[in-house]
């Protein structure tokens, strides 16, 4: 599970974006100012910053510039939209990407996986019982053979990968697979994506063990 430090003076942003971001599986840490980050930053290890630019403390300027000094801890700039000069400092300061505000989460949380990827900070190997998945080459496996899965049925369980344990519901799938193929998706469609990702990954795909149905709500990969 990849450690992110959230640095944001609004409380508001600080708790809304807590909870979405660790419904997407990452651990979150938080800094309202420049001070209380660098506190964290020397005692802890985070695998990527987030830093907004303006802060009661500071500024995010000063904290990237300090935790590049450390070490090469990836860096995304949360900066107001428009705001070209913010931009600029940020990347020639090191960051790996910015986010324009108002943002949306679904986006960040791409974006963050994408500097996470390649930066090295991801998990490159996802598993999964005897189920395995190298998202380097993005090859999955089950008891050693190959599957032959399509871009988006990877998509959907490198998605139920990320989100282990966590039943998940039609709508949030829909997105994903919304995001992944820039086409409409309508829940037939999804019903088919899931029978035949059951079918490549289950012993037997009518009874189902690994990808189940929780009634009512949606769908579960693993305990």
């Amino acid at each position: 599970m990849a450690k992110l430090l959230l640095v944001e003076d609004d409380p508001s942003i600080v708790e809304n974006l807590t909870v979405f971001l660790q419904g997407e599986g990452f651990s979150v840490w938080a800094a309202s100012g420049q001070r209380e980050a660098m506190d964290l930053v020397e005692r802890e290890s985070f695998d990527l910053l987030l830093l907004d630019v303006s802060l009661k403390d500071g500024n995010g300027f000063a904290v990237c510039s300090a935790v590049k000094a450390l070490g090469d801890v990836p860096v995304i700039f949360l900066t107001a939209s428009g705001d070209e000069f913010s931009v600029v400092t940020g990347l020639e300061l090191g960051a790996e990407d910015y986010v324009s505000k108002p943002f949306r989460p679904r986006e960040l949380a791409s974006r963050i996986r994408s500097v996470l990827r390649r930066c090295g900070r991801s998990q490159a190997v996802l598993e999964l019982g005897d189920l395995r998945v190298d998202t380097v080459r993005a090859q999955v496996t089950r008891q050693g053979k190959e599957l032959m899965l399509s871009a988006l049925e990877y998509r959907i369980l490198l998605f139920f990968l990320n989100h282990k344990g966590t039943v998940l519901s039609r709508n949030q799938l829909l997105e994903e697979i919304w995001d992944a193929s820039g086409e409409f998706v309508n829940d037939n469609t999804l019903t088919v994506y899931i029978k035949r990702l059951r079918e490549k990954i289950e012993e037997d795909p009518q009874n189902p063990v690994m990808l189940r149905t929780i009634r009512g709500l949606g769908y579960k990969l693993g305990e």
